[in-house]
């Protein structure tokens, strides 16, 4: 099975180079799945219910993360589509935070209080039939050290777990000995040159004075990051996975 996990859609720029993308790519890549986080995919901030939709036409499924809750009609959304998943360890949230083999987690390190995301991945995992071998991880989390820590944690029982949330695709993809693909960050599908896919000049105002500055999507040509995985059906185990880019 041949899968392409996007990572942090940022905004108008991100969100259209996908649509325009996603039936070539499907195509020239021959993939089975098309995945993407989307959590900035609204103004770069939050995930509004009319751009989870029109994700929806072109991806197989959309993970979320913090900013998840910035747009209150995606809440209905959340609870309607299967597809559509939030962070499954907010302790008391609608919608659902895992669906057939595709789980979202949130890191707690740098980041809002959650539940224990290593233990909400043993509960999603336990919960699922044997017979789903294809198990992915979308792990929204800040600190590197505590994706690799939950890698390490499911090496085996899931097969792969992809980093999101920094912008910034790292160059670790790497199988591990359990059979788990793993990437620190998939990087955004946003424009650049840009801060993280803002605009570089509010943001550099902020880092001179401290003031606080209003931030807008960049006007840059859009590129796009994510993880590329041949995964064996039968047995789960992750074959290759390669980070993966398109400018």
């Amino acid at each position: 099975m041949r899968i392409l996990f996007l990572g942090d859609i940022v905004g108008r720029p991100g969100r259209t180079r996908v649509q325009e993308r996603a039936a070539d790519l499907r195509r020239e890549l021959g993939l089975d799945l098309l995945l993407a986080n989307a959590e900035n995919a609204s103004a770069g901030l939050g995930l509004s219910a009319k751009n989870a939709a029109e994700l929806l036409e072109v991806c197989d499924g959309l993970t979320t993360g913090n900013h998840v809750w910035r747009y209150r009609d995606l809440i209905p959304a959340l609870e309607a589509e299967e597809r559509l998943l939030r962070p499954l360890n907010y302790p008391d949230a609608p919608g659902r935070g895992a669906a057939a083999a595709l789980v979202n987690l949130q890191g707690r390190v740098f980041m809002d209080p959650v539940d224990c995301p290593f233990r909400a991945a043993d509960a999603a995992l336990a919960a699922l039939p044997q017979d789903v071998t294809v198990r992915l991880v979308d792990f929204h989390a800040e600190a590197s050290s505590e994706k690799i820590g939950l890698a390490l944690y499911l090496d085996g029982r899931v097969s792969a777990v992809l980093g999101t949330h920094t912008h910034v695709q790292t160059s670790d993809a790497c199988v591990l000995p359990g059979g788990t693909g793993f990437l620190t960050d998939l990087g955004m599908c946003g424009p650049f040159p840009s801060c993280l896919g803002m605009e570089p000049a509010p943001i550099l105002r902020r880092f001179l004075t401290g003031l606080p500055e209003r931030f807008e999507v960049a006007e840059a040509p859009v590129q796009l990051r994510g993880a590329l995985l041949d995964i064996d059906e039968d047995t789960g185990r992750c074959r290759s996975v390669e980070a993966w880019r398109e400018n």
